[in-house]
């Protein structure tokens, strides 16, 4: 790619973003933007009038927004960023095609940025991957290293009314604080300096091809932060050049927990943090319950270590830390003490976390799931259900909607009542229940008093607003 543009003639021309309100869309125009690139875009649910909210902030805050017919594309100077999986059919596509534009996935852009920046800290794994980078980003935020963060969430430390949907920070150019993926095998573009390894589990892709992902990803770290307490991706580390471990359970993990000294609560937690390169113990609370959270605290700490920032510093930043949006997002709690939670859940590692979290505090467990498409339940379909049959009680309401489709030429031939059969095959009890207007009655009709509702799923905004709207109704 010899006439490929440098990155400084790339970063001067204008962008133009197909589905430009996407999750790893939004953060990467925000920063393009920030930097001074003239920066639309085009979206299939700003067509449809879907999340009209995020759509007029984008509008306030000066991106150009166009329908996603083709008009937004005008020249051939333009660079086009669009999804790998996007048909050549979209109209936007088609006419970028015809001017000759040039074209970039969400991830080669994501990683010019990354790779051309003073540092990068990569944060891949199954999962916790935006959590951690929220962690780390609001560490480095709070001890003054200014970093520039994309993030596939909406971090609160971050929101201000002029930027509700803040999902990137704009900051120097020397540090660039990135989750990466594995799912599109985008992981293999990136060059870390700080790579960290959360966790290595069926998602996207098998086991093996996994391996070998994660594998070249700290094979390229100059130094990588390991998950001790991951089988899968402990046995990773040979891979590594320099390594920093963390764990909760693994005793010679170097940033670990004190045996004895964790204290959960239904929405936030505490432990002692021990430092095992000297043996230094430190007082962590974190705004956030659950036991993967606190292993996602950990390894935001040990990812915090490795780019040259004290253990005491990096735990009392993460006091202020006040989470993400939609993960384990709570709602609120009504008189009668019904509490909805607004969360990310979609695959078993996920969904798991989020049930085994809501389980280990009383009450009765409703859940609802809207799968993040159809591809994805033929993936994993047999082990969602067994982490539903598994989590959930006998007390306990599991429904599943159909997955979310927004268009195009996906197979839908096998949806959400396969799922329901197998949970109800391993022993679980689950309701197929088509439509989200009538999950909504189902829900309004049975709740009671100290009921958790969690609403779980991705790739759709309105998965808050609905969850909002249940809150309200119940209220």
């Amino acid at each position: 790619m010899s006439d490929f543009p440098s990155p400084d003639e790339l970063f001067a021309r204008p962008f133009f973003f197909v589905g430009i309100g996407g999750s790893g869309m939004l953060p990467l125009a925000q920063i393009l933007k920030g930097r001074g690139a003239k920066v639309g875009g085009s979206d299939r649910s700003f067509d449809q009038g879907r999340t009209p909210d995020k759509f007029a902030a984008l509008k306030q805050q000066g991106f150009e927004l166009r329908p996603q017919d083709g008009s937004g594309i005008v020249s051939g100077d333009q660079v086009v960023v669009a999804s790998a999986a996007i048909e050549e059919s979209v109209p936007d596509i088609d006419r970028a095609t015809q001017l000759g534009c040039l074209r970039l996935t969400r991830a080669e852009l994501n990683s010019i940025l990354f790779n051309t920046s003073g540092a990068g800290v990569a944060v891949a794994g199954t999962s916790g991957k935006s959590t951690v980078t929220g962690m780390l980003g609001w560490i480095m935020q709070a001890t003054g290293r200014e970093p520039t963060i994309m993030n596939g969430a909406v971090m609160k430390n971050f929101v201000s009314p002029e930027r509700p949907y803040a999902s990137a920070v704009v900051g120097g150019q020397s540090l660039y604080i990135s989750e990466v993926d594995e799912s599109d095998g985008s992981i293999a573009l990136y060059r870390p300096a700080v790579g960290v390894l959360l966790n290595v589990s069926l998602d996207h892709k098998s086991m093996e091809e996994l391996r070998q992902l994660f594998g070249d990803f700290l094979s390229r770290s100059r130094i990588s932060v390991i998950n001790a307490d991951d089988e899968e991706a402990i046995a990773l580390l040979p891979n590594a050049k320099e390594v920093i471990t963390f764990g909760i359970e693994q005793q010679k993990a170097q940033i670990g927990v004190v045996p004895g000294s964790i204290a959960e609560g239904p929405i936030r937690q505490a432990a002692m943090i021990v430092d095992r390169h000297d043996n230094s113990e430190h007082a962590l609370r974190l705004n956030m319950p659950g036991r993967h959270n606190l292993a996602n605290a950990l390894a935001a700490i040990a990812g915090a270590v490795a780019s040259g920032i004290p253990v005491a510093t990096a735990v009392d930043a993460l006091a202020g830390f006040h989470g993400l949006a939609r993960r384990f997002d709570v709602v609120g709690t009504t008189e009668n003490g019904i509490t909805v939670i607004d969360d990310f859940g979609h695959n078993p590692e996920k969904c798991g976390a989020t049930l085994r979290t809501l389980r280990a505090h009383p009450g009765r467990v409703l859940a609802f799931f809207q799968p993040h498409g159809y591809g994805p339940l033929r993936q994993m379909g047999e082990e969602l259900a067994q982490t539903f049959a598994d989590e959930l009680s006998g007390d306990d309401v599991l429904m599943l909607s159909d997955p979310v489709y927004f268009g195009g030429t996906v197979d839908r031939s096998e949806g959400s009542e396969r799922i329901v059969s197998l949970v109800k095959s391993a022993g679980g009890q689950a309701e197929y229940i088509p439509d989200r207007s009538a999950v909504r009655v189902r829900l309004l009709e049975i709740a009671r008093r100290e009921d958790r509702i969690v609403v779980m799923g991705a790739r759709d905004d309105t998965l808050s607003e609905f969850a909002l709207s249940l809150f309200d109704s119940l209220s």
